[in-house]
């Protein structure tokens, strides 16, 4: 697998691996706000963002150079650049279950620690997200105490804030 810098002819793969609401909400946590999701909705949605250095895009691609994931990483402060958060993370639901998430991630810490010398990650996963939250835990993120509720249009869910310091 591969992290290369996400393409305006992904949005529509990306946006075609979500099946429901449930789904969608689950990875964007109501950023999009609307499903089902059109091919350029993902585009519309980073446009204000993309040609910001505060926000970086990726893509994954299987060793057959197949989309196979994606996700961004943002700096969330603007006063601090030692911490970054992952977002939009998703894997193509015919390869999940099969350590892609846990792939994707570890080449994405690698970037967060040697590239952007990131001494802190950051992310949230919703409380009833556990294959995701156990494929955070395997790379290394923990769970810091802190939750938050989010009101989505398909009820209330408790987020978990979690983090991994990478010592850089």
């Amino acid at each position: 697998m591969k992290l290369e810098k996400y393409q305006k002819e992904h949005s529509a793969i990306i946006c075609s691996w979500i099946k429901d609401e449930k789904s969608l909400y689950q990875w964007s946590a109501d950023r999009i706000g609307k499903f089902p999701l059109s091919d350029n909705d993902l585009n519309e949605n980073y446009a204000t963002m993309v040609n910001n250095n505060r926000f970086i895009p990726l893509s994954a691609f299987d060793d057959n150079g197949n989309l196979a994931g994606h996700m961004c990483i943002r700096y969330p402060y603007d006063e601090d650049d030692n911490i970054v958060r992952f977002g939009f993370v998703i894997i193509d639901p015919a390869l999940r279950g099969l350590g892609n998430g846990k792939k994707m991630l570890q080449l994405a810490t690698g970037y967060a620690k040697n590239i952007l010398h990131a001494s802190k990650i950051t992310l949230g996963v919703f409380a009833g997200n556990d294959s995701a939250r156990y494929c955070y835990e395997a790379v290394g993120f923990k769970p810091v105490g802190k939750t938050e509720i989010y009101r989505m249009p398909v009820g209330d869910w408790e987020c978990i804030e979690m983090e991994m310091v990478t010592g850089s």
